[in-house]
């Protein structure tokens, strides 16, 4: 990924900020919430966007306004406003329609909206991409990979709209469609638009045809796929994917989607056979074989594991996209071999991260977590234990997410097969239970991570048990005329715990019964002060 946001000596001059070095792009941040864009910010930054060139707004006139005055190559925007009720959408259609985005800037819609429809309205937007919280640092990253190197593929069209040539254009964009060539759907669309602006009606339907009979193309079912994953819905999602891989087998992309679906249902042996095949379609895919040796680890294959995520480092190390979570899962592994040389090399490397983006609580975590396993192969541990103390006072941190929760679980479990001295374990772990477990896919990827200690297992499940039957209580009781009573109820077990669902149940319930709650001021600010602390985000940033 490193030389698709590195300069290029074939990049064309005078495409636009778009195709140049992401040193010297440009992005603006969209985003209500004030955490979810510092934390975009920081990856974009992380990206190689300087910091000074990434604006952050979070209203749609804002936003609108920046846009009419300011050329930018990437733009990340939230698919909802809080001030008003347009929609991310609007405001890419508004842009267009004003001739105000370029066509080489990247737009990236973010959004938690998974169903059919939301997929369909993004492809009938010509977004660039779309991304789906929450999401992470590598997930943004390939995607505005593939934007970028999409419109360098596309550079002479897009040159010749930005002059104004429309007729050198669209015979640019035929020739594509005649030669199916790289990336000629994107181009069929572009032409078959300015065919219609040329008044070339019967060829402009023509084209409009030829996109038509493309419903069935590979990303498309995949997209529908997705959607299904996203909102829950695993039966419908697994038939459209066994359809899929049917009729391409190759498809890499699509064994990663139904990887996701059957982690979704607790199914880990399928999910890990799912990505093994992944790999065998795609061995240089670090993020594959990332996800490939994690499961490897949870399932028992310590050698499998530690096999693939050598494999993994050895590849993306040097890369700015690189998550170094593949680190912590290779030192786990060595942990369980107690290879010491092994461990303290993998020390070293979260060190060396750390020092270099010394600013960044995940990598400080992450090289914290892994000290502690060197120590404890050392015979160190009553020093071990004392740094666990002091890093159980961080649970309740905003910034404290699923998968740093996952690491401590992980390494709580395994320092209990050592026979640790722990006396604060089961409640450290009680902690990030009642925070983490919020629903029930997430609860079944951390009962994984501790299935050699059942007893764990069980803690986490009640978790969740009692969480669902808090949430279906306050519901009824919203529901039978005591919405306020609901609220205080999920605001004071947000505030004791960090738990997002309860918070953003009571956000539900809040807007549900809004009318008969608005009064309610002081409780309306904590429930703000609330969402922007723990509310659903995007995932931390992977640093690397």
């Amino acid at each position: 990924m490193h030389e698709v946001f590195s300069s290029s000596s074939t990049a064309k001059p005078g495409l636009g900020d778009a195709m140049h070095d992401m040193r010297s792009a440009r992005a603006l941040v969209i985003d209500s919430n004030l955490t979810s864009r510092s934390i975009l910010r920081t990856m974009m930054s992380d990206l190689g966007v300087p910091g000074d060139r990434i604006k952050q707004v979070g209203r749609y006139n804002d936003a609108r306004g920046e846009l009419e005055r300011t050329r930018y190559d990437i733009v990340l925007c939230d698919y909802h406003f809080g001030d008003t009720r347009q929609t991310g959408t609007d405001l890419l259609d508004e842009l267009r329609a004003g001739n105000h985005l370029p066509f080489s800037t990247i737009f990236v819609m973010v959004t938690s909206e998974a169903s059919y429809a939301k997929v369909a309205e993004a492809a009938e937007a010509a977004l660039d991409c779309y991304l789906l919280k929450p999401h992470t640092h590598n997930e943004l990253a390939g995607r505005i990979q593939v934007a970028r190197l999409r419109k360098q593929a596309m550079a002479d069209i897009f040159k010749a709209l930005e002059t104004e040539q429309y007729e050198e254009a669209t015979k640019l964009c035929l020739a594509r469609v005649e030669a199916k060539s790289e990336y000629w759907i994107y181009a069929a669309r572009i032409g078959s638009e300015l065919l219609l602006r040329l008044n070339r009606h019967d060829e402009a339907r023509a084209l409009f045809e030829i996109i038509d009979a493309t419903k069935a193309m590979p990303w498309a079912r995949l997209g529908i796929a997705r959607a299904h994953v996203e909102a829950g819905q695993i039966p419908p999602a697994l038939r459209v994917l066994d359809a899929l891989i049917l009729d391409s087998p190759g498809y890499a992309d699509a064994y990663d989607v139904m990887g996701r679906a059957h982690l979704q249902v607790g199914d880990f042996e399928r999910a890990y056979q799912t990505y093994q095949k992944a790999v065998s379609l795609t061995p240089n895919a670090v993020g594959r074989l990332q996800k490939m040796g994690l499961l490897a680890f949870h399932l028992g294959h310590t050698d499998e594991a530690a096999e693939v995520l050598e494999r993994a480092i050895a590849m993306g190390l040097g890369s700015r996209s690189f998550d170094f979570q593949s680190v912590v899962m290779l030192a786990l592994t060595h942990f369980a071999k107690d290879d010491g040389a092994a461990l303290h090399k993998c020390v070293n490397q979260l060190l060396r991260a750390h020092e270099r983006k010394s600013r960044s609580a995940r990598l400080r975590r992450m090289y914290e977590l892994v000290q502690v396993l060197a120590l404890v192969q050392q015979n160190q541990g009553t020093e071990a234990s004392r740094r666990l103390k002091t890093m159980a006072r961080e649970f309740g941190q905003p910034d404290y997410d699923y998968e740093t929760a996952g690491n401590m679980m992980t390494v709580l479990t395994r320092l209990r097969e050592r026979s640790l001295d722990l006396p604060d374990a089961d409640a450290w772990m009680q902690r990030l239970a009642s925070r983490f477990c919020t629903n029930k896919p997430l609860t079944g990827m951390l009962c994984m991570m501790v299935t050699s200690h059942e007893p764990y297992g069980d803690m986490l499940r009640e978790s969740y048990r009692q969480l669902s039957a808090l949430a279906e209580s306050c519901l009824a009781q919203a529901k039978n005329g005591a919405p306020a009573k609901a609220v205080e109820t999920l605001l004071q077990r947000g505030a004791d715990t960090g738990n997002a669902r309860t918070v953003e149940l009571a956000d539900m319930i809040w807007q549900r019964y809004l009318t008969q709650l608005e009064s309610h001021t002081e409780m309306a600010a904590r429930l703000q002060d609330l969402l922007t602390r723990y509310g659903r985000r995007p995932a931390s940033e992977t640093d690397g």
